[in-house]
């Protein structure tokens, strides 16, 4: 199986060569991120780092993109998000905010968890169980909305 470095090498290779300039420079600055990340923690980055570089490199699009829009300039807006449709692809399978909810529920029940103070407990069983497959922020509210449910 090819690193994550690798994929990201082979597909700006065939976005050269198909003269895909917006990809070509995306890519490029992913590979770029990567190689840092490589660099600062001394070692290869594996699936879960990489997942976590893409995810700050969409984090960072999004921000931009939203900057240019109340800066009243739509086209760069609009270039931020083709950019992170790109690295999107680079995203594992998500799961569904159903299936978050049904894990999140099961941890909380096994546990017996409710109300706000359980919040930390609850969101280190829950990212562990679900991994790359679920954003951090999406976890945060189901979890805040079971335990609120379950406190009641």
């Amino acid at each position: 199986m090819a690193s994550p470095q690798q994929r990201v090498e082979a597909d700006l290779k065939t976005a050269l060569k198909a003269g895909e300039k917006e990809r070509l420079s995306t890519l490029r600055l992913l590979l770029t991120d990567v190689k840092n990340e490589r660099i600062r923690r001394g070692e290869e980055v594996d699936e879960e780092t990489f997942t976590a570089v893409v995810r700050r490199a969409l984090k960072q699009r999004a921000e931009a993109a939203e900057s240019y829009r109340k800066g009243g300039r739509p086209e760069l807006a609009d270039k931020e998000e083709r950019e992170a449709a790109v690295l999107e692809g680079y995203l594992p399978e998500q799961a569904s905010e159903d299936e978050v909810r049904a894990a999140v529920e099961e941890i909380a029940a096994a546990e017996n968890l409710s109300g706000a103070q359980a919040m930390g407990p609850l969101m280190k069983a829950a990212l562990a169980r679900l991994g790359a497959s679920a954003d951090g922020k999406t976890v945060s509210r189901i979890a805040r909305e079971v335990l609120t449910a379950r406190q009641g």
